[in-house]
């Protein structure tokens, strides 16, 4: 039987546990702001934040001023502190590596990126993953020492932590197993494109809103689901699998397993292949989107038609989710109202459309690095970091 002195311990460390994971998923706030996150009483929440800045492990800042000054003492916030360690994010999407690095107060110290091989294999993009992280913590004198945990992104179905372990995908095993080693701390994973959506809700066109729809249109068609400020995966973790919805059942045969699927029709290379139908080849996605952007008909022709096809696909998944944004990320965001204005026409057209609602459809805001920042995300929302087990059938 526990005597009520170490009752009265488990009730202080369940405070002061929930103070610090209110700021690693929020970042700095105010005592104020900590109360309504925390629920605990503002004598109990200043004897915490009072103990921890005392211990080294929160620091306190002035808050920036967003308006014209008034009187008085601004109002300071509490932040984890930058010095308690590192968080590292890394992307191994399809053709390039990407990197971001930042410190338990919220501040991205550094992000980069390197391309490989079309068709890189694990190993190679392992290796190329490590090779970044040495050469960018080399050229900008950032202590690999002090990381604590890193967060990886992943093409394909990642499912949850509870599934039985040999349901691990040998095809990444090895993956996070030789980052573990390389760097000496735990490794966390999830599908890149939810952890773009994490990253948005984080820090991006999101961090307002607790139900969103995200979609990262790249080479690939992938997606995440906030829904009541949490990220969904799905008993599987096959949640956001927006690329993989059937247009045609009768359709080409795609890489999932399915048939007539939403990504060979509009994803990357599928629209490449398109354009070059119409008598303009281009050297890839990049390319692509600069076309685009130069007005090249055939180009912009084969875009608008393909955000339709999109569009309709989450008219679905807003009749049946709800959100207040759609969230559009991936190299085909930056082309604006061309892509925007379609996915938004059809999503008004047939999703509820007596509806009195209005949901917004905007663009994402933090670009290439959205996944490799989401990873950070996921160590700041769910440590300790846990490895989750993939799916042997990730595609």
């Amino acid at each position: 039987m526990s005597s009520p002195v170490d009752a009265l311990q488990r009730l202080r460390q369940m405070h002061e546990d929930a103070v610090l994971a209110a700021l690693r998923s929020a970042g700095a706030l105010s005592r104020a702001q900590l109360t309504q996150h925390t629920g605990l009483s503002r004598t109990t929440l200043f004897a915490i934040i009072s103990d921890l800045i005392e211990r080294g492990a929160v620091v306190e800042t002035e808050a920036v001023p967003t308006g014209p000054r008034g009187r008085g003492r601004p109002a300071s916030l509490v932040a984890l502190n930058p010095a308690a360690g590192l968080l590292l994010g890394l992307d191994m999407g399809r053709r390039r590596v990407r990197m971001a690095i930042a410190n338990m107060a919220h501040q991205v110290v550094a992000t980069e990126t390197e391309d490989v091989p079309a068709g890189a294999g694990v190993e190679e993009l392992t290796e190329a993953a490590v090779r970044l992280v040495r050469r960018v913590a080399e050229e900008r004198e950032i202590r690999l020492g002090a990381l604590k945990s890193v967060g990886v992104g992943l093409v394909g179905v990642v499912g949850e932590p509870d599934l039985p372990a040999e349901t691990v995908s040998a095809r990444y095993a090895p993956m996070t197993r030789r980052i573990a080693e390389e760097f000496g701390v735990g490794v966390m994973v999830d599908n890149n494109a939810r952890l773009a959506a994490l990253a948005e809700a984080t820090w991006g066109a999101a961090r307002l809103v607790r139900d969103m729809v995200y979609v990262r249109w790249s080479v690939g068609v992938g997606g995440g689901f906030l829904c009541g400020g949490r990220l969904l995966r799905g008993a599987h973790g096959a949640a956001g699998e927006l690329g993989h919805v059937s247009l045609d059942p009768r359709g080409p045969l795609c890489h999932c397993g399915g048939r007539g699927c939403l990504e060979g029709r509009v994803g990357g290379q599928a629209l490449l292949e398109a354009c070059a139908a119409r008598g303009v080849a281009l050297a890839g996605v990049d390319a692509l989107v600069a076309a685009a952007q130069d007005r090249v008909a055939e180009v912009c022709e084969v875009v608008a038609a393909a955000a339709t096809d999109l569009g309709r696909v989450l008219a679905g998944t807003v009749t049946q989710l709800d959100p207040a944004q759609v969230v559009i990320g991936g190299e085909l965001a930056a082309l604006g109202s061309l892509v925007l204005g379609p996915i938004d026409a059809e999503i008004s057209r047939q999703a509820l459309p007596r509806s009195p609602r209005r949901i917004k459809v905007v663009p994402a805001d933090l670009g290439a690095n959205a996944s490799a920042m989401g990873a950070i995300a996921l160590l700041l929302h769910e440590e300790p970091p846990v490895p989750l087990h993939l799916q042997p059938a990730a595609f």
